[in-house]
Protein backbone atom coordinates (compact mmCIF):
# COMPACT_ATOMS: atom_id res chain seq x y z
CA UNK A 1 0.00 0.00 0.00
CA UNK A 2 2.86 2.40 0.74
CA UNK A 3 4.83 1.54 -2.42
CA UNK A 4 3.49 4.60 -4.23
CA UNK A 5 4.62 7.03 -1.48
CA UNK A 6 8.02 8.63 -1.98
CA UNK A 7 10.67 7.61 0.50
CA UNK A 8 12.11 10.16 2.90
CA UNK A 9 15.34 10.13 0.91
CA UNK A 10 13.59 11.02 -2.36
CA UNK A 11 11.47 13.85 -0.92
CA UNK A 12 12.94 17.32 -1.31
CA UNK A 13 14.58 18.77 1.79
CA UNK A 14 13.66 22.06 3.43
CA UNK A 15 16.15 24.04 1.33
CA UNK A 16 14.89 22.57 -1.95
CA UNK A 17 11.28 23.29 -0.96
CA UNK A 18 12.28 26.82 0.04
CA UNK A 19 14.08 27.41 -3.27
CA UNK A 20 11.03 26.19 -5.19
CA UNK A 21 8.82 28.44 -3.10
CA UNK A 22 11.04 31.45 -3.79
CA UNK A 23 10.94 30.82 -7.54
CA UNK A 24 7.14 30.62 -7.34
CA UNK A 25 7.08 33.90 -5.36
CA UNK A 26 9.15 35.62 -8.03
CA UNK A 27 6.77 34.38 -10.72
CA UNK A 28 3.81 35.65 -8.68
CA UNK A 29 5.42 39.08 -8.24
CA UNK A 30 6.05 39.33 -11.99
CA UNK A 31 2.48 38.16 -12.66
CA UNK A 32 1.06 40.78 -10.28
CA UNK A 33 3.07 43.49 -12.04
CA UNK A 34 1.87 42.28 -15.43
CA UNK A 35 -1.73 42.14 -14.18
CA UNK A 36 -1.45 45.70 -12.89
CA UNK A 37 -0.14 46.92 -16.25
CA UNK A 38 -2.82 45.02 -18.18
CA UNK A 39 -5.53 46.37 -15.85
CA UNK A 40 -4.23 49.88 -16.35
CA UNK A 41 -4.60 49.55 -20.11
CA UNK A 42 -7.99 47.81 -20.07
CA UNK A 43 -9.59 49.77 -17.21
CA UNK A 44 -9.20 53.52 -17.32
CA UNK A 45 -7.19 54.06 -14.13
CA UNK A 46 -5.69 57.42 -13.36
CA UNK A 47 -1.89 57.39 -13.04
CA UNK A 48 -2.23 58.38 -9.38
CA UNK A 49 -4.49 55.35 -8.75
CA UNK A 50 -1.88 53.05 -10.30
CA UNK A 51 0.79 54.62 -8.07
CA UNK A 52 -1.37 54.11 -4.98
CA UNK A 53 -1.93 50.46 -5.95
CA UNK A 54 1.84 50.02 -6.27
CA UNK A 55 2.33 51.54 -2.81
CA UNK A 56 -0.34 49.25 -1.31
CA UNK A 57 1.23 46.19 -2.93
CA UNK A 58 4.71 47.30 -1.79
CA UNK A 59 3.48 47.61 1.81
CA UNK A 60 1.98 44.12 1.68
CA UNK A 61 5.11 42.72 0.01
CA UNK A 62 7.37 44.34 2.62
CA UNK A 63 5.39 42.74 5.44
CA UNK A 64 5.51 39.40 3.65
CA UNK A 65 9.28 39.54 3.12
CA UNK A 66 9.77 40.63 6.73
CA UNK A 67 7.93 37.51 7.95
CA UNK A 68 9.65 35.31 5.38
CA UNK A 69 13.09 36.50 6.51
CA UNK A 70 12.18 35.58 10.09
CA UNK A 71 11.05 32.17 8.87
CA UNK A 72 14.39 31.69 7.12
CA UNK A 73 16.31 32.24 10.33
CA UNK A 74 14.00 29.95 12.29
CA UNK A 75 14.39 27.26 9.61
CA UNK A 76 18.16 27.68 9.61
CA UNK A 77 18.23 27.30 13.39
CA UNK A 78 15.84 24.37 13.60
CA UNK A 79 17.50 22.43 10.76
CA UNK A 80 21.07 23.30 11.80
CA UNK A 81 21.66 24.69 8.32
CA UNK A 82 25.30 25.67 7.76
CA UNK A 83 25.96 29.38 7.41
CA UNK A 84 26.92 29.16 3.72
CA UNK A 85 23.58 27.53 2.88
CA UNK A 86 21.73 30.13 4.90
CA UNK A 87 23.59 32.84 2.97
CA UNK A 88 22.60 31.20 -0.32
CA UNK A 89 18.97 31.10 0.80
CA UNK A 90 19.09 34.75 1.85
CA UNK A 91 20.90 35.66 -1.38
CA UNK A 92 18.00 34.32 -3.41
CA UNK A 93 15.63 36.18 -1.10
CA UNK A 94 17.56 39.44 -1.57
CA UNK A 95 17.51 38.96 -5.35
CA UNK A 96 13.73 38.55 -5.13
CA UNK A 97 13.39 41.71 -3.10
CA UNK A 98 15.55 43.86 -5.37
CA UNK A 99 13.84 42.57 -8.52
CA UNK A 100 10.36 43.05 -7.07
CA UNK A 101 11.11 46.61 -5.99
CA UNK A 102 12.66 47.30 -9.40
CA UNK A 103 9.31 46.28 -10.89
CA UNK A 104 7.55 48.67 -8.49
CA UNK A 105 9.82 51.55 -9.50
CA UNK A 106 9.33 50.72 -13.16
CA UNK A 107 5.53 50.76 -12.85
CA UNK A 108 5.66 54.01 -10.86
CA UNK A 109 7.79 55.69 -13.52
CA UNK A 110 5.65 54.24 -16.29
CA UNK A 111 2.39 55.36 -14.65
CA UNK A 112 3.60 58.81 -13.72
CA UNK A 113 6.63 59.92 -15.67
CA UNK A 114 8.89 61.99 -13.46
CA UNK A 115 8.35 59.84 -10.35
CA UNK A 116 12.15 59.59 -10.30
CA UNK A 117 14.79 62.01 -11.46
CA UNK A 118 17.68 60.57 -13.38
CA UNK A 119 15.74 58.54 -15.93
CA UNK A 120 16.03 59.57 -19.54
CA UNK A 121 12.46 60.23 -20.69
CA UNK A 122 13.37 59.23 -24.26
CA UNK A 123 14.64 55.80 -23.14
CA UNK A 124 12.83 52.63 -24.05
CA UNK A 125 11.12 50.48 -21.42
CA UNK A 126 14.06 48.07 -21.19
CA UNK A 127 16.51 50.86 -20.39
CA UNK A 128 14.15 52.34 -17.80
CA UNK A 129 13.71 48.90 -16.21
CA UNK A 130 17.49 48.47 -16.05
CA UNK A 131 17.76 51.87 -14.35
CA UNK A 132 15.03 50.81 -11.89
CA UNK A 133 16.88 47.58 -11.14
CA UNK A 134 20.12 49.53 -10.70
CA UNK A 135 18.34 51.90 -8.30
CA UNK A 136 16.85 48.99 -6.36
CA UNK A 137 20.21 47.27 -5.94
CA UNK A 138 21.77 50.53 -4.77
CA UNK A 139 18.96 51.04 -2.25
CA UNK A 140 19.22 47.50 -0.96
CA UNK A 141 23.00 47.71 -0.60
CA UNK A 142 22.83 51.17 1.04
CA UNK A 143 25.04 52.76 -1.64
CA UNK A 144 22.43 55.09 -3.17
CA UNK A 145 24.76 57.14 -5.36
CA UNK A 146 22.11 59.83 -5.83
CA UNK A 147 21.93 59.85 -9.61
CA UNK A 148 18.33 58.58 -9.33
CA UNK A 149 16.07 60.21 -6.76
CA UNK A 150 12.38 59.67 -5.93
CA UNK A 151 10.38 62.78 -6.77
CA UNK A 152 6.80 61.87 -5.83
CA UNK A 153 5.31 60.73 -2.54
CA UNK A 154 4.50 57.20 -3.83
CA UNK A 155 8.06 56.83 -5.16
CA UNK A 156 9.46 57.98 -1.83
CA UNK A 157 7.24 55.60 0.15
CA UNK A 158 8.24 52.60 -1.97
CA UNK A 159 11.92 53.59 -1.71
CA UNK A 160 11.58 53.89 2.05
CA UNK A 161 9.95 50.45 2.28
CA UNK A 162 12.84 48.88 0.39
CA UNK A 163 15.45 50.60 2.55
CA UNK A 164 13.72 49.49 5.78
CA UNK A 165 13.42 45.93 4.49
CA UNK A 166 17.07 45.98 3.40
CA UNK A 167 18.12 47.22 6.81
CA UNK A 168 16.21 44.44 8.51
CA UNK A 169 17.52 41.79 6.11
CA UNK A 170 21.16 42.79 5.85
CA UNK A 171 21.96 44.41 9.17
CA UNK A 172 19.70 42.50 11.53
CA UNK A 173 19.63 39.00 10.05
CA UNK A 174 22.78 38.48 8.07
CA UNK A 175 25.25 40.33 10.21
CA UNK A 176 24.08 38.74 13.44
CA UNK A 177 23.09 35.27 12.21
CA UNK A 178 25.48 33.30 14.41
CA UNK A 179 24.52 35.00 17.68
CA UNK A 180 20.83 34.83 16.76
CA UNK A 181 21.18 31.14 15.98
CA UNK A 182 22.92 30.47 19.31
CA UNK A 183 20.32 32.51 21.19
CA UNK A 184 17.41 30.68 19.58
CA UNK A 185 19.09 27.32 20.21
CA UNK A 186 19.55 28.14 23.92
CA UNK A 187 15.93 29.27 24.13
CA UNK A 188 14.74 25.97 22.64
CA UNK A 189 16.76 23.89 25.13
CA UNK A 190 15.24 25.57 28.21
Amino acid sequence: MTDHLPSAASRPGPLARQAGRQILELVLIAAATTALLVAWHSIPLAPRAVCLLVVALAVAKTAYFFVENLQHILLATAQEIPYHRFLALMGVNMAQITLSFALDYWVLEWAEQGSFSGFNAASDATRVFFDCFFYSVLNFSFFGFGDIMPQTIPARIVTLLEVVLAFFTVIFLLSDFISLKDSLRRERHR
